[in-house]
């Protein structure tokens, strides 16, 4: 579900590939829905392949995204608020306590929870249940 969501550098909110062609990917973005193209020069990274550091290794985004929403019990969460009060590392460390301390700043987890955001607004609930159906299929063929 996340492989095909990406994370374009110098490009505010979250793309969905649509299309590829020659040396670029055509994607729309999940809020307007507008369309456009993402050159080979452009920084573009998919949330599937995004990990933060916690003590005991790396986390896949796809899992801290669904402690999120459970943790939210799947509410938006008011990033402004937060950061107004302060309380950006504290309500991270509520859903994910292990982090790691040093190496996760707070652009990280706003970043995060910006991104939890703009999915939510487009329908998403679920972050890790298709690649842990593949993981399944796999197994079952071997």
């Amino acid at each position: 579900m996340l492989r095909e969501i990406l994370a374009i550098t110098g490009k505010p909110g979250l793309f969905r590939i649509v299309s590829q062609g020659n040396k670029m990917l055509i994607v729309e973005e999940l809020k307007s829905k507008k369309r456009f193209p993402a050159h080979t020069r452009d920084k573009v990274v998919s949330l599937g392949d995004i990990s933060m550091y916690t003590d005991s290794g790396d986390k896949p985004l796809g899992e801290i995204l669904d402690l999120v929403y459970a943790h939210n019990d799947g509410r938006a969460i008011d990033v402004k608020g937060l950061i107004k009060e302060g309380k950006l590392r504290e309500e991270f460390e509520a859903v994910l306590p292990d982090f790691d301390k040093d190496r996760v700043y707070d652009n990280d987890i706003k970043k995060l929870f910006t991104w939890y955001n703009i999915l939510l607004d487009s329908g998403m609930t679920r972050f890790t249940a298709e690649e842990e159906e593949n993981k399944e299929e796999e197994t079952e063929e071997n």
